[in-house]
């Protein structure tokens, strides 16, 4: 709900602050007062375009300030600021600046914020019919919605919605099923000549490091022997190694005996030496003796090693990766010989999960003809007091094309009109004039205001080119629809204005060639004189306030 209003520097207004209370609040003032100025100023907050020509002239800068209490949980509005991580407290303030540079500043509860964003919580805070096109009642996207509000079956909507995601899911499936079937069926030959490949070169894993290693052994094996060779012929050729070390060691055996063993370390070093000599020597002759020179061996490794890298880039993946490809190629084969059989599984399932959806979908369509025949005869009822009691409302559900279906069902929801018995029925907003589709909207939105969103509801001038009976009926119905939301009119009509609980007067003064806009609510006895000035006009008559006396007290 909207508790209160200040505007700085729009147009006419210099500075006015506003409080508004629940039910129904009526504003009223000559034409070019400045009503509309006060529209402008609350579009700004709403996410409306801003515009410099709005800053007061000798200004710099115009601002606005809106603050509304919040609805109860759950409500759109708490969705949105949990989307867009905004705290909320019991009240929403919104500010909206403009300076001369046409740079605009947007705040909601002291976080700055997007144009976007201040539309999309506009939308769950006012609605505006007249002046600005009302997107929910005169936009057929949004009818089905409106009518599902309504009805009230959102167990129904949300069993659709569960229904359709599971078609979808399982026509996912099936569509992905098959194309991976027909791409598999593409590759079945290449699959064939692959596996054929793969299988008669039986690739292991690790081997490309043994084969790497027996080459480099083998095209190296020249080398090695010599480098052998020249050790083992280091320790038995030329001074021998071995007869040198048992000569010392028997002569550091006897300087020991004659030490009395004063030596005992270092012949047990000489006899060491004598050992690990005579063990590197073994070990040489081993060696030597398992290392061989075979061109045919290094052959036929390179032949093997070049077969299994060309696998390998062949398939764009490691060597030792090749034992899984060929897994993988044998099951994939094995796919497409099942795959029909598959595919004919997936396909019941997708049928299956279409018909259960189908199933929810006609429960769905019949409660919103149900619900669609309710509203009808409503609005139809209200339509005789408005003076238009020729015309006809009708709520149209009609099948969609399978290839239109959602998780909204299978309808297309619409409201449309005729205003005489002989025309065509059609959209609110294309055959209604601008009296009708304000009455129409009334007749409507009385119906609608305990499944709305929004809590506030301005109507601009919403009983133009009425007057008399009708007058008095729009007053009433917009005071009825002020029992559930907030509504504030602005009006011409003293019939309208004597029906509202608060009434605010607009008017403008002009001091040194200044013109400023004023607002104020009035109490009972100005509000009598304004509806007596908006009966008679600009010299009030005693005739005048005794209608206006009647008005008030009916």
């Amino acid at each position: 709900m909207l508790c209160s209003l200040s505007i700085r520097n729009v147009v006419l207004i210099d500075q006015l602050d506003l409080e508004f209370s629940t039910g129904f609040s009526v504003l009223t003032g000559e034409t070019g007062a400045g009503k509309s100025i006060l529209l402008d100023s609350l579009g700004l907050v709403l996410g409306n375009r801003a515009e410099t020509s709005l800053i007061r002239r000798g200004e710099t800068k115009l601002s606005v300030t809106a603050v509304f209490s919040l609805p109860s949980c759950p409500h759109p509005i708490y969705e949105l600021a949990e989307e867009y991580a905004l705290e909320l407290d019991e009240e929403l303030v919104i500010k909206r600046t403009l300076d001369a540079n046409g740079k605009s500043k947007i705040f909601i509860n002291d976080q700055p914020v997007s144009l976007k964003v201040l539309k999309e919580f506009g939308r769950c805070l006012v609605e505006v019919h007249g002046q600005f096109d009302n997107q929910g009642l005169l936009n057929p996207v949004f009818h089905r919605d409106i009518l599902d509000s309504y009805g009230k079956y959102p167990e129904t909507c949300a069993i659709v919605r569960e229904k359709y995601a599971l078609y979808r899911q399982a026509a996912e499936a099936r569509r992905n099923f098959a194309e991976n079937l027909n791409q598999a069926k593409i590759d079945e030959e290449n699959l064939v000549c692959w596996v054929d490949e793969l299988e008669k070169l039986a690739p292991v894993v690790g081997e490309e490091n043994e084969l790497s290693s027996r080459r480099t052994e083998l095209m190296n094996a020249e080398k090695l022997l010599e480098n052998l060779n020249v050790a083992y012929g280091s320790l038995t050729q030329g001074a021998d190694v071995l007869s040198a070390i048992r000569h010392a060691q028997s002569a550091m055996e006897r300087a020991n005996r004659l030490m009395a063993g004063k030596y005992d370390a270092i012949t047990e070093v000489l006899e060491q030496t004598l050992i690990n000599a005579d063990e590197s020597i073994r070990q040489i002759e081993e060696v030597s003796s398992t290392i061989y020179l075979s061109q045919s061996e290094i052959d036929t490794i390179e032949q093997r090693l070049y077969a299994l890298r060309g696998a390998a880039r062949k398939h764009r993946v490691a060597v030792d990766d090749l034992p899984t490809v060929l897994v993988n190629m044998r099951q994939k084969l094995e796919k497409i010989e099942l795959g029909e059989d598959g595919l004919a599984e997936c396909l019941m399932q997708e049928e299956k999960c279409r018909l259960a959806y189908v199933a929810a979908a006609e429960q769905l369509s019949e409660k919103r003809r149900q619900a669609a025949a309710r509203l009808d005869w409503k609005v139809m009822a209200e339509l005789p007091s408005l003076k238009m009691e020729k015309a006809r409302f009708v709520t149209q559900v009609e099948r969609l094309p399978e290839s239109s279906w959602s998780e909204n069902g299978i309808d297309a929801v619409s409201f449309s009109v005729s205003t005489n018995p002989n025309s065509p029925q059609g959209p609110l907003n294309k055959i209604a004039s601008g009296g009708e589709l304000a009455r129409f909207m009334l007749a409507l939105k009385v119906n609608l205001a305990e499944t709305g969103g929004c809590q506030t509801m301005i109507f601009d001038e919403v009983d133009a080119g009425v007057g008399g009976a009708t007058a008095q009926a729009v007053g009433e119905r917009l005071a009825r629809l002020a029992q559930a939301v907030q509504v504030l009119t602005v009006t011409h009509s003293p019939q309208v204005a004597a029906c509202g609980t608060h009434h605010f007067k607009v008017e403008k003064k002009t001091a040194e060639n200044v013109t400023t806009t004023y607002v104020y609510e009035l109490d009972k006895a100005a509000r009598f004189e304004e509806i007596a000035r908006m009966l008679a006009g600009e010299h009030i008559t005693d005739e005048a306030r005794a209608a206006a006396r009647v008005l008030l007290t009916a």
